[in-house]
């Protein structure tokens, strides 16, 4: 059985809490998480000169077709106070869409999967931890031969929370 993943990422102000309440939101758009990734510490991917993130990866369930959960991320961005000033900027809350079931399509706006999750270990580090084998539709290997072969140099580290 496939299933939805969306990355979220935030390196400003609480990273943490914003991740928190972005989880808080969507549920509140009946996106029910079924399972979370740990969080992970990486370097800005694009421009590197900015703090560093918090990502994770989680599992999601909902009846919605992958347009309207794209706006529904898009949405929960926008009343987070994200505002969209150009690529790899700062940002309190980003989420993206990796994954709807083993659906493939491209449209205005929306590709899915996503198309760089082969290039990124702060994405697949996390999906790692949720489901090593999943295969990318596109690409035909899974999330651990994807993980195996990223050329993705930037460190990504398990974030231990105090307390």
């Amino acid at each position: 059985m496939s299933s939805i993943y969306i990355s979220l990422g935030s390196n400003q102000g609480d990273r943490i809490r914003h991740l928190e309440d972005a989880l808080q939101i969507l549920q509140e758009r009946d996106i029910r998480v079924v399972r979370k990734s740990p969080y992970y510490l990486s370097k800005a991917w694009g421009n590197q000169d900015q703090p560093d993130f918090i990502n994770q990866v989680v599992e999601v369930a909902t009846e919605y077709d992958a347009s309207v959960l794209l706006s529904c991320l898009l949405a929960t961005e926008r009343e987070m106070g994200r505002v969209r000033t150009g690529k790899w900027q700062p940002r309190s809350i980003d989420l993206d869409l990796l994954f709807y079931h083993d659906e493939i399509f491209e449209t205005p706006g929306i590709q899915v999967p996503h198309p760089r999750v082969q290039d990124r270990n702060f994405i697949l580090t996390p999906m790692m931890d949720l489901k090593p084998d999943l295969v990318h539709p596109v690409l035909g290997k899974t999330i651990q031969e994807l993980y195996l072969d990223c050329e993705d140099q930037l460190e990504v580290l398990m974030f231990e929370l105090n307390g």
